[in-house]
């Protein structure tokens, strides 16, 4: 047995998940539910009927990297050959940190709150790595200053997730620049930054930052899972430098040889229809009834301007712990902050992806089992 392996935790979210009953209300699983659009599946099949399901190219058919670059347009990452199609965004990501860190002498810096899954990622694969974290001081914004501070001699990738999972905070124009600008001004190798984009296309503000425009060391990652609700169909995409991409193709021709034909069909007919942000506007009004839904509840949220979360503050500095008692006790699954970062805890991640009717007794249970646990309602209550 691999010891990385062995001593590594798996998902806490998939666990808390995998508990869940008939009767549970399910605000832990970032996973959309709004039915896709069989348009595309159909398109997807009439081209394999004319011309049958075989094996892509290893970087992915052609015609879909095509439009990927077109709609994306980073200046100097616009080209097909910058885009490798890949088994949804977390092979991207295991696949660019695997490629472009040595682990003899890199070390990857995750910018948190995060996604468990890029520092699980660095330990199992023996690349050494450091945190920056945001805080509650400042609304848990991604910190610029704080992130160029802790760039070391040895930083070869910083990974970044906007809008982030779990906040739902994303870095400004001018931030993105100022990033930029930053690593740019250092000499030495150069630092590339490894933008997680998942939630690109559910965003609530104008004021986006995609580090492709302003940064040429750019590794953007994204999928169809969020945007179009399509989490099964395994499909994304890594936006990469040129001379990066002969040897992440190579790494990812290895680990999955290449990506599923017909699901790269499907993601050809929503390229060519534009149909990337659809959905935006049925989460814009979600977010605004969980926002009340808190308020109505007496719960401390994170305002997201981006993605599909709310961050609860609970106040219980044994957050894991609420998390299960919330589960077997008021039938609620939320998932517990401190996974994501240490400053988080005392905080609980939910999901605003499901009906208005849950999220709303889902927020009273929460209300009701922290006021419990701090001992101002008795037990049951």
């Amino acid at each position: 047995m691999n010891p990385a392996i062995e001593n590594t935790g798996g998902s806490l979210i998939r666990a808390l998940h995998g508990r869940r009953k008939a009767s549970t209300l399910n605000l832990g699983i970032g996973e959309p539910t709004l039915p896709p659009n069989i348009d595309y599946f159909q398109s997807a099949t009439h081209w394999i009927a004319e011309h049958g399901c075989r094996y892509s190219t290893n970087i992915g058919d052609h015609d879909l990297r095509e439009l990927i670059a077109a709609r994306y347009g980073y200046p100097g990452l616009n080209h097909a050959d910058n885009v490798c199609i890949t088994a949804g965004s977390q092979e991207g990501v295991y696949v660019a940190l695997r490629t472009l860190l040595d682990p003899a002498q890199d070390e990857l810096l995750v910018v948190e709150p995060a996604f468990p899954v890029y520092a699980k990622i660095a330990a199992v694969e023996g690349i050494p790595f450091r945190r920056v974290t945001a805080t509650a001081a400042t609304g848990f914004a991604i910190d610029v200053d704080a992130i160029l501070e802790a760039v070391g001699p040895r930083t070869r990738l910083i990974v970044l997730c906007s809008p982030s999972n779990p906040t739902g905070r994303v870095i400004s124009r001018a931030d993105a620049k100022r990033l930029a600008d930053g690593l740019l001004e250092r000499s030495g190798p150069p630092i590339y930054v490894l933008h997680d984009e998942i939630y690109r296309e559910i965003v609530y503000t104008d004021d986006v930052g995609e580090l492709g425009k302003v940064y040429p060391y750019t590794v953007a990652i994204n999928s169809l899972s969020k945007s179009n609700a399509l989490t099964g169909l395994r499909l994304g995409w890594l936006i990469a430098p040129h001379d990066t991409m002969p040897h992440i193709v190579k790494m990812h021709g290895w680990v999955t040889s290449c990506a599923n034909t017909f699901s790269q069909r499907v993601a050809h007919a929503i390229f060519a229809a534009g149909d990337l942000a659809g959905h935006r506007a049925w989460y814009a009004t979600q977010r605004e009834e969980a926002l009340a839904a808190a308020r109505t509840a007496g719960l401390e949220a994170i305002e997201p301007e981006g993605a599909f979360y709310l961050c609860l503050r609970v106040g219980d500095p044994d957050t894991l712990g609420f998390a299960h008692t919330l589960l077997d006790e008021r039938d609620v699954i939320a998932i517990p902050g401190d996974i994501f970062s240490s400053s988080l805890r005392g905080w609980l991640r939910t999901s605003f992806v499901g009906h208005v009717g849950a999220i709303r007794e889902g927020y009273q249970r929460i209300a009701a089992h922290a006021r419990e646990r701090a001992g101002l309602l008795p037990a049951g209550s």
